[in-house]
């Protein structure tokens, strides 16, 4: 049953990473794009569409990739502090 309990605390966990990077990824998107739409020649860096286009999807992936990551790797962090089946809790060590 406790392995089932932390099975299920990762991979929530793991499920807000991935939530967060979706919200940081929307955030910075929006606000880039409204950049380049409203002065692409000051903020395209040089760029053409197309390159902006092939950052995006690199950047999604990168994006995509640490934000399961850090769920993961919070997850298996925590669990010992919350769910010591010793009784030793310190969270702060």
């Amino acid at each position: 049953m406790n392995m089932h309990k932390k099975t299920f605390y990762i991979a929530a966990f793991t499920l807000l990473g991935y939530l967060l990077q979706q919200l940081v990824h929307g955030i910075v998107e929006i606000w880039y794009i409204g950049r380049l739409t409203a002065d692409f020649k000051h903020y395209s860096l040089g760029l053409s569409w197309s390159n902006w286009y092939v950052i995006h999807h690199i950047l999604t992936v990168l994006l995509l990739a640490g934000g399961l990551w850090l769920g993961f790797y919070l997850g298996k962090r925590w669990w010992p502090c919350l769910y010591d089946e010793k009784g030793n809790r310190k969270p702060w060590n």
